[in-house]
């Protein structure tokens, strides 16, 4: 057995004749008779092939075996341990079936083997471990459908396959498991109506999402499940209005509907989910574009454990409702982006001061936006593009020192670029496109060093030299400055910018040469100068950067031969 172990720490340098057996790393034996009745290798590094001859041990009643390291298949003599109540050999590289002759181990209460390389289907024999409490055979490569004889599991409290490529129906005999606390068959292939385990009171989490399940939810769903604490149907193809009956299921923490196809308006008494923590009704066809689609959110002021709510891609009208600052103090997310909400951001939303994420994009929202924002001093995303926001960026989103990303974009905002955003030393994504800023780019701006993503200050009315601080973006992949009313010479300090994939300049009025400093952009891919006043020649150098693939230069005063490979 010892053999075919991979044991690069020498975990196993105790298993010899001259160590009694139970003594062994590893080991554990029963106090009477001095017989193994248990192996456990967790954290010890030791892998490699588990050996036949592990079913020549009649007594052990726990394997034990998680270790990233194991692999081959599951030995059938494994079966042979009649005794055993616990095999565990989750995070490894086992291959094959499951033993279907595993049955062989009636006294097992606790079967895992998640993350490995499992295929096949679950063998129909599962059904006979009539002592089975624990059934985790999650992220495998198994397919086919869930055995009816599932139904026979009395004593099952967990199933979890989730993550494999199982398919079908779900057994009906799913509901002759009354002892059910956690229902796990997330992220595969299964299909038809939601499996019948609304009278299963004793479930605590449903997680079903991810699937092709279609049809409605039940009329009385939540009704009969008083301990229900997360129920995850997203992902599906479910249709219908969401029914009040959910707020019975008053311990509910996580409700995630999101990525589905409901429609109507959210008529569930929030206030009675005072433990909820998670409300995801995204990607649906909520909300009728009417000003009351919101009032829900007064509810939710009773969830004071609330942290995340995300409304996005729905179809709700109105306005922000001022009830949206009485929200719990541990909101860290708000998500109410593409649907029809107008009005103004209200200022109380500086309220919510451990906000780290909000989202109102793709609204049609107007007015300002308010000063009040800058006192959100745990956010790190503030996504307020495509709505009517006019006025100017106020200069209080300077105290965003969190902040990474930061998205105006389609907007009529007017004024300068506060200088101030410069403080925001955490940003990677930034993006003005679109408005109808005006002034200089502030110098503070390009001193953040570390923003590696994207600066798109696009399709403004922005003017004068663009800054040579523009070097100091060594991390930058992409930067926009199109269709403005710069002028003067190319910043030679451009050249630093050498992780620039894509650089679009064009639509203003630059003038005199390219900077021959250009050639050290060794991985651009696009390059835009077109419409400016350049001129001069065009750069041998051009046909030396390999991964151009887009170039355009026109309208342009330039001179002599146009390089061969450009």
């Amino acid at each position: 057995m010892k053999s075919q172990l991979q044991d690069p720490l020498g975990v196993t340098s105790s298993w010899n004749n001259s160590i009694n057996l139970c003594q062994w790393t590893g080991v554990t034996c029963g106090h009477r008779r001095q017989r193994v009745t248990g192996l456990d290798l967790r954290q010890q590094s030791v892998g490699g092939v588990l050996s036949p001859f592990v079913g020549n041990l009649s007594f052990p009643r726990s394997i034990n075996l998680p270790n990233k390291s194991f692999r081959g298949e599951i030995p059938h003599e494994v079966s042979n341990l009649f005794r055993l109540q616990n095999l565990t050999l989750t995070n490894n590289y086992f291959s094959g079936k499951i033993l279907t002759d595993l049955s062989h181990c009636s006294n097992v209460m606790k079967f895992e083997a998640s993350n490995n390389k499992l295929e096949a289907e679950i063998p129909v024999e599962i059904g006979n471990l009539l002592m089975l409490q624990i059934l985790n055979i999650a992220e495998n490569h198994l397919k086919g459908q869930l055995p009816a004889s599932i139904g026979n599991l009395s004593a099952l409290q967990e199933i979890d396959v989730r993550g494999n490529r199982l398919g079908g129906r779900i057994p009906s005999t799913i509901s002759h498991v009354r002892n059910l606390i956690s229902f796990n068959v997330a992220r595969n292939q299964f299909s038809g109506m939601i499996p019948l385990i609304y009278n299963i009171s004793s479930l605590q989490y449903i997680f079903i999402h991810t699937n092709r399940f279609h049809g409605s939810l039940p009329l009385d769903n939540g009704v009969n499940l008083p301990n229900l604490r997360y129920f995850s149907i997203s992902g599906n193809n479910l249709t219908g209005s969401l029914q009040d009956s959910l707020s019975n299921a008053t311990n509910l923490q996580g409700l995630e509907i999101n990525g589905n196809l409901f429609s109507g308006k959210v008529s569930i008494n929030f206030s009675r989910l005072q433990n909820l923590s998670r409300l995801n009704l995204g990607e649906n066809n909520l909300g009728t574009g009417t000003a009351n689609d919101l009032d829900f959110i007064t509810l939710l002021t009773n969830c004071t454990k609330l942290e995340v709510l995300d409304l996005h891609s729905n179809r709700f009208g109105g306005v922000l409702p001022f009830s949206l600052a009485n929200l719990s103090i541990t909101m860290t997310e708000i998500a109410n982006g593409s649907n029809q909400i107008s009005g103004t951001i209200p200022d109380v939303i500086a309220n919510l001061v451990n906000l780290n994420a909000l989202g109102v994009e793709s609204n049609q929202l107007a007015g300002t936006i308010p000063l009040a924002i800058g006192e959100l001093k745990s956010l790190q995303m503030l996504f307020l593009n495509e709505n009517f926001l006019r006025g100017t960026i106020p200069s209080s989103l300077g105290n965003l020192t969190l902040l990474t990303q930061l998205i105006l974009e389609v907007n009529n905002l007017q004024g300068k670029i506060p200088p101030s955003i410069g403080n925001c030393q955490n940003l990677i994504l930034l993006t003005t496109r679109k408005n109808k800023l005006s002034g200089t780019v502030p110098r503070q701006l390009l001193h953040i060093i570390t923003l590696p993503v994207l600066l798109d200050l696009s399709d403004n009315l922005l003017n004068g030299h663009f800054p040579a601080e523009v070097g100091n973006l060594k991390n930058l992949v992409s930067l926009d400055i199109s269709s403005n009313m710069f002028s003067g010479e190319i910043p030679t300090t451009l050249g630093g910018c050498t992780s620039l994939e894509y650089l679009g300049m064009q639509d203003n009025s630059f003038t005199r040469s390219i900077p021959s400093t250009l050639s050290s952009l060794k991985s651009i891919t696009e390059l835009d100068l077109s419409r400016n006043n350049l001129s001069g020649h065009i750069p041998q150098y051009l046909e030396n950067l390999s991964f151009l693939s887009f170039l355009n230069l026109s309208y342009n005063h330039f001179e002599g031969k146009v390089p061969i490979e450009c």
